[in-house]
Order: structure tokens, then C-alpha cells, then sequence
């Protein structure tokens, strides 16, 4: 059955395999989502956001670059980083209470934060390698 309305907004950017794309996605999700006047934390769409191209540009091989797409939902937004790997991420479950990462450590919190604050995240293979997603509920 056909919707009864343009589809969602769409955007879709690539980025260099390189920790410059950090920075980028940064910015360009901040300023997508407060020109649109997204109904999502723009705050935490930032973060998540660096947090999943970092991890792209870190535990990807090679260096063909990533792409990152946002998608205004009905319900908020949802953003994915494809990369060009197909192995899945770490673990993108909800977290246990006793799941705490080792605050010595300097790595490791970043699946963390995505599954935490979140309402969703996943990862799904692609035609090239994988995206890796969250979405953000309306604020």
C-alpha cells in the first residue's frame, strides 16, 4: 500500500576512512538535525554518532571510505556508518547491570554508551560490508 506523504528526510555522506571523519560526522549531524528541527537530542545523536564512525575508522581494515546516513523517523531519527567489513561489531545487546566497562581501561565504551542510550541499535549486513545503526526516540 502506498504512503500518503513524501517519504522521510534522507541524508547520506561520505566520509574518509580516517580519524578526520570524527570531527565531520560531528558536525554534520549537529547541524542536520538542528536545520531540520529534528525531533531527536541532538546532543546524543553527536556522540553516538563519533562513537560509531570511530569505531568504523578503527576497527575496520583498508581504507575505502565509510558513509554515514541519517534518517528522520516518524518516531525521531535513526543513524547508521556503513563500512566496507562485513564481520558484525562487538556486542550491541542491552547491558547487564554488572556490565561496566574497566574505567582504567581506554577503550571499550563506546558499544557501551550506543546501547545505553539509544532505543535501538543493531548492525546488518550490506552489499559492500555492514552498517552499524541507533536510533534516538523523539525528545
Amino acid at each position: 500500500m502506498p504512503s500518503d506523504g513524501p517519504p522521510a528526510p534522507s541524508w547520506r555522506i561520505t566520509l574518509p576512512h580516517s580519524t578526520a571523519a570524527v570531527p565531520i560526522a560531528r558536525a554534520l549531524i549537529r547541524s542536520v538535525l538542528t536545520d531540520i528541527e529534528a525531533p531527536a537530542d541532538s546532543d546524543t545523536a553527536e556522540l553516538l554518532t563519533a562513537e560509531l564512525v570511530a569505531n568504523a575508522v578503527e576497527h575496520t581494515p583498508g581504507d575505502d571510505p565509510i558513509e554515514l546516513v541519517v534518517d528522520l523517523l516518524p518516531a525521531g531519527c535513526q543513524v547508521e556508518v556503513h563500512d566496507g567489513d562485513p564481520a558484525p561489531p562487538g556486542d550491541l545487546s542491552r547491558p547487564e547491570p554488572d556490565d561496566v566497562p574497566d574505567p582504567w581501561q581506554e577503550h571499550g565504551r563506546g558499544l557501551l554508551l550506543i546501547r545505553t542510550l539509544s532505543s535501538s541499535c543493531g548492525h546488518r549486513p550490506t552489499e559492500r560490508g555492514k552498517a552499524v545503526w541507533f536510533r534516538l526516540p523523539p525528545v
